[in-house]
């Protein structure tokens, strides 16, 4: 069973567009949309475990140019 997240993003300032775009691109990432509120970009992911999702996050995501923060939050059904 596959595990899905929402991966929020604070970005530097006027870099919110750029950074959702390259995000977007990643696989496993569902959709990637600039938001406004604490956080600039809102990312729905998805891998096959927890495990490669950390991995997903700490290898593709974080090394995005203009990105100064994430917060990851695995969907849970209860």
């Amino acid at each position: 069973m596959a595990v899905t997240a929402y991966v929020l993003i604070q970005t530097e300032v006027g870099k919110a567009a750029n950074v959702a775009t390259q995000v977007a691109a990643i696989s496993g990432v569902i959709s990637a949309e600039d938001v406004t509120g604490p956080y600039d970009v809102i990312v729905r992911a998805e891998a096959p475990s927890v495990d490669e999702l950390g991995r997903m996050v700490v290898s593709h995501i974080q090394l995005i140019e203009g990105i100064t923060r994430t917060v990851t939050c695995p969907v849970v059904n209860l």
